[in-house]
């Protein structure tokens, strides 16, 4: 049975995606944008167009609820992190990360990477997910196989937040 670990991980990606994919279709700019409480982590205009995203000094609860559009730019944020510090330059940064402005961006962001994602764990061998060889972010000197095991529960987290806030959104009075 070669490359049996990576066949596990990628059926759990795929039930992570789709649950995200459920949480994601549907969703509009007005979610994005609003805010489930006056505090909480959320994205921020700058003057050249572009959306920066809040960045918190810890993680506790007294942060308040995340916004959608705060949520789906940390699902991109670690991502593209992740594909950046394993098979790209290394060099990307939480500041160069941007939400993309509206909720067919957010869409097509995330799906973007959803593909290079299932490309690269489509070429991956168990061998490969024994070694540390790619190993960069957010773990060092792990098997690579550490990695996407976390990174599939990061989808999965990622799913339930949003999931959770679209809920909030929809008994609200706005």
């Amino acid at each position: 049975m070669a490359d049996e670990a990576r066949d596990y991980l990628l059926r759990q990606f795929e039930t992570a995606w789709a649950l995200t994919q459920y949480h994601l279709d549907g969703l509009t700019t007005e979610e994005c944008l609003w805010r489930p409480a006056r505090k909480g982590l959320h994205v921020q205009p700058l003057p050249d167009g572009t959306w920066r995203a809040d960045w918190p000094e810890h993680e506790g609860y007294d942060l308040g609820p995340s916004s959608l559009a705060w949520l789906t730019w940390h699902l991109g944020f670690w991502w593209s992190m992740v594909l950046d510090h394993s098979f790209g330059g290394g060099t990307l940064s939480r500041e160069s990360v941007m939400w993309p402005g509206n909720a067919d961006a957010v869409r097509e962001w995330i799906g973007q990477l959803k593909g290079q994602w299932q490309d690269v764990l489509e070429r991956t061998t168990d061998e490969d997910l024994r070694s540390p060889r790619r190993t960069r972010w957010p773990f060092q000197d792990r098997p690579f196989g550490d990695v996407v095991a976390w990174a599939n529960v990061e989808l999965t987290k990622s799913a339930a937040e949003l999931g959770y806030a679209r809920f909030l959104y929809a008994v609200s009075d706005r």
